[in-house]
């Protein structure tokens, strides 16, 4: 059970809609990852953290993405956290 609000994609309208529209078609996903949902009540910001995360975690830069991504899910596994 989440301890904090969000939007699920089913009960998305107006903005938040459109956000997880805009995710689920550029990811190819068929839903939206709930450590993103966290911003659901707030379309502006959410979109704000999805556009900081694909310029700063899914760019090549010293790291490949997939070294980021490799490292972020052995952080999360040290934390417990599913996503």
């Amino acid at each position: 059970m989440a301890r904090i609000r969000w939007v699920e994609e089913a009960e998305a309208a107006g903005a938040a809609a459109e956000a997880y529209g805009a995710y689920m078609g550029a990811t190819g996903r068929e839903f939206v990852p709930d450590i993103l949902k966290c911003f659901s009540l707030r379309p502006d910001f959410l979109q704000q953290v999805m556009a900081f995360s694909n310029t700063v975690h899914f760019s090549d830069g010293h790291l490949t993405r997939r070294q980021k991504e490799m490292i972020a899910t052995f952080v999360s596994g040290l934390n417990r956290c599913p996503y």
